[in-house]
């Protein structure tokens, strides 16, 4: 079994549930749902029976549409169908794609309160407006998000259990790793970067060792999204795909902030923002907002015509930036091993925080003014990020990420003297080990998901 982390809050939600609500695990194509669900079913239940509704049979649909009304005739047929002996409080029914059926989503209101049995459902595009239009989604229903491997469970893929422990212990008594260890650590977080988070990609590159094996699956999974997008993309599929395409030239700017004039000149954010929050709800893309004031309240401050738009998995980005190629010749992979970077792998790592602080919990900001008359208050800051507990001054924490060696703090230092007010803990994240200097907590890369919310 490859582990997951959302494992622990499958069982947790099974032993607070008790029968009193369905489970949701939503979250894009080919991030590991089905599996996850399948172990977690064989493994936690006497029983259980998995309707995928990819492939469910006529006879599954005919009970959906013809004996919600009776359901000892539901679960006496269903248990008949698919050879399984359904036992009350002991079994578990899992919607599989749900999405593919809406019927069966909303049919949970009446499955919930009967209390015999748990539910779970997966699916990818659960919220998109053709999914939903049609159902009332039941208030029984719980949802949570699974994402892309992150780096801890990377590491356990290839049998470092106790790596991500360690880190912890440092970063709550604030003091280093230590150079041989700092280094090793982050070689291996440097092959996150370059395989990603998608459990078959992992999968292949622990078995081969081989970044184009993993790069094969990586362009399928590229192709299966495109194709989502055409299907499923309600009228607007042709934006959807134009940002799609653009993100990794979009992320080569120096301020990462979307461009639609690169698209059309007469782009405008208000005939492209259903496209961006398609892909946002397809958990394709992550997408970051400009806080117009760096204060309590980021939501209500947003400017919603400047945003950043990075992709939901960083080995994603490496395969849909780079031609089979220019991958196989491997000087894109030695740059990414080595740390040298570089202009045109900078944007990998402003990616990979943006997915490592979503998975933490984080909505994800910036702050971004151009002030042509102020210098003092033109900055750009890379992420902006509010304390868990919210106090009168002191809320926001800024994070500039840098990719390099020799990097300057021009913006971040005019933010920490124009906000003192609003100033939590100012972070640089980077690929050194972890220091505090002059007010300034430097964080390793590795160390990101540890801005817990």
């Amino acid at each position: 079994m490859m582990r997951r982390k959302i494992y622990e809050r499958l069982v947790e939600w099974k032993r607070k549930s008790h029968g009193e609500t369905s489970l949701l695990l939503a979250g894009a194509r080919r991030v590991g749902k089905s599996y996850i669900v399948e172990e977690f079913a064989r493994r936690e239940y006497k029983s259980h029976i998995i309707l995928d509704f990819n492939l469910v049979s006529e006879d599954i649909i005919y009970l959906f549409e013809h004996f919600l009304d009776d359901l000892e005739q539901f679960f006496s047929r269903l248990s008949l169908f698919t050879h399984t002996k359904l036992h009350e409080r002991e079994s578990l029914i899992v919607f599989d794609e749900v999405q593919l059926y809406p019927r069966a989503r909303a049919a949970l209101k009446y499955l919930v309160k009967d209390g015999r049995y748990d539910y779970v459902e997966t699916g990818s595009l659960v919220s998109i407006r053709e999914n939903v239009k049609d159902i009332v989604i039941p208030s029984e229903e719980r949802q949570i998000e699974m994402y892309p491997m992150d780096f801890e469970e990377f590491l356990w893929a290839n049998g470092q259990e106790d790596t991500m422990d360690f880190i912890r212990e440092c970063h709550a008594s604030r003091r280093s790793l230590g150079q041989p260890l700092h280094r090793r650590t982050m070689d291996a977080f440097r092959q996150y970067l370059a395989v990603g988070g998608m459990p078959q990609a992992v999968e292949k590159f622990v078995l081969t060792h081989d970044f184009m094996a993993a790069d094969e699956i990586k362009r399928d999974i590229l192709q299966l999204y495109r194709n989502d997008m055409r299907k499923h993309g309600n009228g607007y599929a042709l934006k959807i795909e134009d940002i799609f395409v653009e993100i990794p030239s979009q992320l080569q700017r120096h301020d990462r902030v979307f461009r639609l004039s690169d698209i059309s000149e007469n782009a405008r954010m208000r005939s492209y923002e259903n496209a961006f929050l398609w892909l946002q709800d397809a958990m394709v893309a992550n997408i970051a907002f400009n806080a117009a004031e760096p204060s309590l309240g980021l939501q209500m401050n947003l400017n919603r015509t400047t945003l950043k738009c990075y992709m939901a998995d960083t080995g994603l980005l490496i395969s849909h930036a780079f031609s089979p190629d220019i991958l196989a010749s491997n000087e894109i992979y030695r740059k990414l091993l080595s740390g040298k970077f570089g202009v045109n792998l900078g944007m990998i790592i402003e990616n990979v925080v943006a997915q490592m602080l979503k998975a933490s919990g984080h909505s994800l900001f910036f702050y971004f003014n151009s002030a042509p008359d102020d210098k003092a208050s033109r900055m750009e800051i890379d992420f902006l990020i509010p304390k868990a507990s919210l106090t009168n001054r002191h809320n926001i924490s800024p994070i500039e990420v840098k990719s390099g060696r020799n990097y300057t703090l021009n913006s971040l230092r005019k933010f920490i003297a124009k906000y003192p007010e609003q100033l939590h803990v100012p972070f640089v994240i980077h690929d050194g080990d972890f220091r505090i200097q002059d007010g300034i907590c430097y964080l390793p890369l590795y160390m990101t998901p540890l801005l817990i919310k």
